[in-house]
Formats: C-alpha cells, structure tokens, sequence
C-alpha cells in the first residue's frame, strides 16, 4: 500500500460535513478513520457526514460520546464512533474490546485518535484538522493512495 496525503480547504461546516460523505462513501467494512484536531476544528462535523454517508437515520443526533466514549449507530455498515478525549491510556479501549469492532464488518470512527494511535490499524485513515480562521479549516488526509484519489474525486463532484 502507497500512502498519500493531501489537503483540502472547508468553508464552513457545510463543506466538512460534504467532505465527510465523499470519505465515507469511499469506505468499507472494517475501516477506520483516526480524526485529529483541536477542540472546535471539525471533527465531530466530518463525524456527521461519515454518517450520513453510511446510511444512518437523520433520526440520530451524531454528537461526540465524550462521556459514553462509544456511541453506535445503524446504517448500510454499522458506524461506531469513538471519542478518546478523556481517556489515559489506549489500554482503557482495549479492555472494553475496542479491537473487536475491527472484524465485525462495520466502520469505526475515532475523534482525539492521537491518544491512542498505538492500537489502530496500519491502514487507519487519519484526517488532521487546522484552524486557519474562522470558518476555514485546513484537513489534511492521509492514508492509503487510491483512497485518497477516490474521495478527492468524489468531493470535487460533490462541489460542482
């Protein structure tokens, strides 16, 4: 596996949450997405149109599970979405059988994913995000480089 990054600019939270569907469209079972960002950068906004995109019910609230630390929602792949913002140690998700939602045919979402890059697969696609002002985050995807090549494609469609 080749792995790339690239970086695209949002303005706003509508174009995250658009470049959220565009990733999540491009997933599949088993993957994950390590999100990275300081506190109010987008990651939960990216969380939304990953579930969006996954076919979750716009019944559900996606909000970030900073207290549950896992919320789980329905769609075409079951979407876990995983705040590790109060954790100490990656050893907290691994007794709570974290590693077992690798195998189980969904996609796991994981904001704060720095704190426990050590337990992730080595093909997690990681998205950073930057504060550049206001409204404009910068977010830079790394991964694996057809993956990228392919959400690149499907968010410039999206935008048109």
């Amino acid at each position: 596996m080749t792995k790339r990054t690239c970086e695209v600019r949002t303005l706003g939270e509508g174009e995250t949450i658009r470049l959220g569907e565009a990733i999540g469209e491009c997933l599949g079972p088993g993957d994950v997405v390590g999100l990275i960002g300081d506190l109010g950068a987008g990651k939960t906004c990216m969380a939304k149109g990953l579930a969006r995109s996954l076919g979750v019910s716009d019944c559900y609230e996606i909000t970030s599970p900073t207290f549950t630390i896992i919320n789980e929602y329905p769609g075409r792949m079951t979407l876990r979405h995983v705040d590790a913002y109060r954790l100490e140690t990656s050893r907290e998700l691994i007794d709570a059988g974290f590693e077992d939602f690798f195998d189980d045919g969904g996609v796991v979402v994981v904001e704060w994913a720095e704190k426990i890059r050590d337990i992730l697969p080595g093909d997690t696609l990681f998205v950073n995000f930057e504060y550049f002002d206001e409204s404009t985050r910068i977010i830079r995807i790394s991964g694996d480089e057809s993956v990228i090549g392919q959400i690149l494609e499907k968010y410039r469609r999206e935008r048109e």
